[in-house]
């Protein structure tokens, strides 16, 4: 199985810092940020990983992190097609990279999980699509899953609801089969011109198509000023409690 990190967008929520750099490349620890997503798939078995940027950032990405040798894995570098793009758009890029079910992991998402066992047990199902949940306290600033509460089947994904149906967002951690890219193909795109993720993963649940699991550890979405102060901390802790 090979992976795919999206690592494109203007990071306007980590204004000024993203005039400069991509956030990506911003530092987590004594690392890039990006570097801990590909530590998580190398962890979970994964060695072949794309990542997919913006046009004006892939030669820093390249200057940073080379082949990959150095991370024990191997790197391969495309370029987001559109500017302004939904999610779903960005995805599309990998199409000749992935020939089997992949894993698709946001570059800003962290988070402690083995990745392993939930790859392995979407790798033996029928099912196309695989989304990972995280129990959360601000579930409105997210994309939220609304449950059936008799079969624990997800109803739909709604985005940043300002009643949320439950306290599940949905992670930037999703797996698929390479049928993904025709469907992406078939997607109209939203009110804002972009082809969504919500979108995509929403016409899975829709043909019971799409299975879930739930992440026990820590987690963040680091496209903040907070949460970028909050990852260092993570991390920070973490390499000191290894010493």
């Amino acid at each position: 199985m090979k992976g795919v990190i999206l690592a494109g967008g203007k990071g306007t929520r980590l204004d000024p810092l993203t005039r400069v750099i991509n956030k990506h490349l911003l530092p987590i620890g004594p690392y890039p940020m990006i570097y801990w997503p590909i530590r998580r798939l190398k962890q979970a078995g994964i060695s072949q990983i794309l990542i997919i940027t913006n046009r004006e950032d892939i030669e820093s990405f390249k200057k940073v992190l080379g082949s990959g040798e150095q991370w024990g894995v191997n790197l391969f570098y495309q370029i987001q097609n559109q500017k302004g793009g939904g999610i779903a758009d960005a995805l599309a890029c990998a199409k000749d990279f992935v020939d089997d079910k992949f894993v698709v992991l946001l570059g800003d998402n962290l988070f402690d999980e083995n990745l392993r066992p939930m790859i392995e047990e979407f790798y033996k199902e029928d099912y196309k699509a695989k989304i990972l949940l995280k129990e959360v306290r601000d579930p409105e600033r997210y994309g939220v899953v609304s449950f059936d509460k008799n079969t624990h089947s997800i109803h739909s994904i709604v985005e940043k609801p300002k009643n949320p149906p439950s306290k599940y967002c949905v992670t930037g951690i999703y797996l698929y089969d390479v049928d993904v890219f025709n469907v992406i193909q078939e997607l109209e795109p939203s009110p804002r011109g972009e082809k969504e993720i919500t979108d995509l993963n929403n016409y899975y649940i829709k043909r019971n198509e799409l299975s879930y699991d739930v992440l026990k550890e820590w987690w963040l979405d680091a496209g903040t000023h907070e949460s970028l102060y909050k990852a260092n901390q993570h991390y920070y802790e973490e390499i000191h409690d290894t010493r």
